[in-house]
């Protein structure tokens, strides 16, 4: 069978491999995003899928608009695909794309639909708290994440994940998803099941935003700021205003001591913040040009300067 991978970073290669390697998969073209000027030198350079293409002989389509590209769609169309398998690609897929190949294009994401439907699933799924997640293979329509899913499986979270170590589980867990559909999609294609998603039960996961980072003890509790910690490292890492200086905030847990909402304490030899509910010691700091230190180390730079330590409430007005 033909097939065309859509995808962009590293997080999609492990996909491409189990296509690449597929001895009755013929991986006809790769499409990805055009090469970005990167690095202290601003130099070109290639997305991980494209570079995996280039090195591995395989045609190569790089593109800032599938759908309004007409040499790639005219490239596409000439290659009269089986399917399509899409991860991470960064771009939606129009009507006229999704209707070339014969059994449909078939997107891999990584939750359990109808549940965070978006571009940050790994992410919500940390906000939130939860004990599980997994990979979910719906057959692509116009309406974003809500083609009817054709495979899934369950991954757990550990307490300790964050957003760095559940993508990389997730990588290696949408690449076996993918193993596994290919089984009954390559051999058996008739006896693919499909079941449709209840929209009703929808829930979504927005694209992160740089200052998504800030931290808000007035509208968030210190349980809920902890697992904010988790879904925002490494990007965009949690930050906080005090006394002037903004500091990335590396390391928190619980304190027992009651502050009110956005107070800061620091008589402990702590650095300690009151939230919504419960009050957080941000146990390791990093000032902006500087390596990160402990809280009391931070405090006693401060106590130097006869400096107290207090919220720099405008950034929550």
């Amino acid at each position: 069978m033909k097939t065309v991978f859509f995808g962009t970073p590293e997080f999609s290669v492990s996909s491409l491999k189990v296509l690449h390697l597929h001895p009755s998969v013929e991986v006809a073209a790769v499409v990805s995003m055009p090469d970005r000027r990167a690095g202290r030198g601003k130099q070109l350079q290639s997305p991980p899928v494209a570079t995996f293409a280039k090195e591995n002989n395989i045609p190569l389509i790089q593109t800032e608009n599938i759908n309004k590209d007409e040499d790639a769609l005219k490239l596409l169309h000439s290659i009269e695909a089986d399917f399509f398998v899409v991860i991470a690609f960064a771009q939606f897929l129009g009507s006229k794309v999704l209707k070339m190949p014969k059994l449909g294009a078939f997107n891999i994401h990584t939750s359990l639909l109808p549940k965070y439907r978006g571009a940050a699933p790994i992410q919500y799924a940390l906000l939130n708290g939860d004990k599980e997640t997994g990979v979910s293979i719906q057959k692509m329509i116009k309406k974003m994440d809500a083609g009817d899913i054709c495979y899934e499986h369950k991954v757990t979270i550990s307490d300790d994940d964050t957003s760095a170590t559940l993508f990389k589980k997730l990588e290696g867990e949408a690449a076996l998803g993918l193993s596994n559909f290919l089984e009954t999609l390559v051999k058996k294609p008739d006896q693919v099941s499909y079941r449709q998603q209840n929209d009703s039960e929808a829930t979504f996961a927005p694209t992160i935003k740089k200052q998504d980072g800030l931290i808000n003890p007035f509208n968030f509790s210190a349980p809920e700021i902890l697992n904010q910690l988790r879904a925002y490292t490494p990007w965009p890492g949690l930050f906080i205003f005090i006394s002037g200086q903004r500091l990335k905030v590396t390391e928190l847990e619980l304190f027992p001591q009651n502050l009110e909402a956005g107070q800061i304490d620091h008589k402990l030899g702590a650095l300690l913040l009151g939230t919504k509910e419960g009050t957080l010691r941000l146990k390791s700091v990093q000032p902006e040009g500087k390596k990160p230190q402990e809280d009391k180390n931070y405090l006693n730079g401060l106590k130097s300067k006869s400096v107290i330590p207090s919220l720099d409430r405008n950034h929550y007005e």
